[in-house]
């Protein structure tokens, strides 16, 4: 990808002085917060109802599938007719599959309908995290802030990552078990409708191109496919974590601390994220992607075998940090795979592979926790992450754009009007992907 940068970048202050930013993003915060809520309040409620980590994970993987199944037409419709259109019936149907599912599990139903209801409730699960995303990429185009934005994106929801599960936790141990999955409905009802209000900052609508063709969709572009099963492995990570922390933490007698535990794992996802919202990277997104994901496949390798409650922390936390520059790096790869009308059907489709990914782990990680040891739920991130990494590598020339990409003016970062890359004369790529311009505190990214 060819971008431009400043050596001493933009960060997050001139970001969030962006005109019209504050409209969308603390209405976003609100409104995402849920998502992080939805699947442990599921595996908390299904296994306190039904004494199963197997079915409360089927139960929690169902909704994680129809979610990532339903996500990418939610962002299909979403470029096409308008966030708020898309966002206002989503959010009331997804309060009333909570609320079922809710009653359901109280009143012991049978599996067969909890999966019933699931798939509703997954499906309607608002996808404001991708529409805020889809918000910054329509007011910042090809601006040096794009990356910036990407990590701030990554670190606020890891954010609510560190607040989702602990406050999850501590509503279904210390007051009912259902009580996490009503804060869930309660949130997604007021930060949803909140946020579609914000109909100013939304990104304009693609019904069709000029000659009527339809718009192009994101999934046909192979970066954006090879990305997704990217993110499959990284919801392992999420999926393998939750199911298998909780029932590791059961089996020790030590319940409440596995909020404790999950916090810190996705503190370290939040750190990291900040870490690389700071950072002017001299080197190409796509090796940077390549890099993250190693380093991640190799920080989930000893999970399996820890024992120890503040070493197992410990291990979460170096998970945690090495997640972050793999999500950061995917989601900014998008802002030039991808066409400005399939965005936020992109990212969509990204979020869903992280909930199918999810979804599958916490399926697989409850059975492996019910027949054998809980620690034994800790391969799964560990097998969904060599996985991905074995397909990033053998496909990762499909990550770079087509074009040779924007035309950046080494002294402004403004796009030209061409469409090519304008460098100073003289330059060339060095071995590791970087370039500079000649005269010009600049530095251009080439991978």
């Amino acid at each position: 990808m060819a971008s431009a940068v400043q050596d001493s970048r933009p960060g997050y202050g001139q970001l969030l002085r962006t005109p019209g930013a504050w409209t969308f993003l603390l209405p976003g915060f609100l409104a995402r917060q849920p998502f992080a809520m939805l699947t442990i309040g599921i595996v908390l409620l299904v296994e306190h109802t039904t004494g199963s980590y197997g079915t409360a994970g089927a139960v929690s993987a169902t909704t994680g599938v129809a979610m990532a199944l339903f996500a990418p037409q939610s962002g299909k419709l979403a470029d096409r007719f308008g966030q708020r259109a898309v966002l206002l019936p989503g959010v009331l149907v997804h309060v009333a599959g909570v609320s079922a599912l809710i009653s359901l599990a109280l009143a012991h139903a049978p599996l067969w309908a909890l999966l019933a209801v699931a798939v509703p409730t997954g499906a309607s699960t608002p996808q404001v995290g991708p529409m805020v995303r889809a918000r910054w990429a329509s007011r910042l185009g090809g601006s040096p802030l794009m990356p910036t934005a990407a990590a701030f994106e990554s670190v606020t929801d890891e954010f609510t990552f560190v607040v989702g599960p602990v406050l999850a936790t501590a509503l279904c141990t210390g007051v009912h078990p259902a009580a996490g999955l009503i804060a869930e409905a309660a949130l997604t009802l007021a930060g949803g409708l909140l946020f579609a209000s914000q109909r100013r900052s939304q990104p304009p609508v693609h019904r069709a191109h000029a000659d009527g063709a339809r718009p192009v969709s994101a999934l046909s572009v192979p970066g954006v496919r090879v990305l997704i099963v990217a993110f499959l492995g990284i919801g392992a990570v999420f999926g393998g974590m939750q199911v298998t922390l909780t029932a590791f933490t059961q089996d020790i007698g030590r319940p409440g601390i596995n909020g404790v535990l999950y916090g810190i794992f996705a503190a370290g996802n939040m750190l990291a994220g900040i870490a690389c919202g700071a950072i002017a990277w001299k080197v190409g997104p796509r090796r940077r992607l390549l890099v993250a994901y190693g380093l991640l496949a190799l920080a989930t390798t000893p999970l399996w075998a820890v024992t120890a409650v503040p070493l197992l922390g410990a291990v979460g936390l170096v998970v945690g940090l090495c997640i972050a520059p793999a999500l950061i790096t995917g989601y900014t790869l998008v802002e030039s795979l991808v066409p400005a009308g399939a965005r936020t059907e992109a990212f969509t489709w990204l979020t869903g592979a992280v909930a199918l990914g999810q979804a599958a782990a916490a399926t697989a990680a409850g059975q492996l926790a019910d027949r054998y040891a809980p620690s034994t739920g800790f391969l799964v991130p560990l097998a969904g992450t060599v996985l991905a990494l074995t397909v990033l590598l053998v496909l990762r020339a499909h990550l770079l754009p087509r074009s040779t990409g924007r035309i950046v003016a080494p002294a402004t970062g403004e796009p030209a009007a061409d469409g090519g890359l304008r460098a100073a004369a003289g330059d060339g790529p060095s071995e590791d992907g970087a370039e500079r311009g000649v005269g010009h505190r600049t530095t251009v990214t080439v991978d």
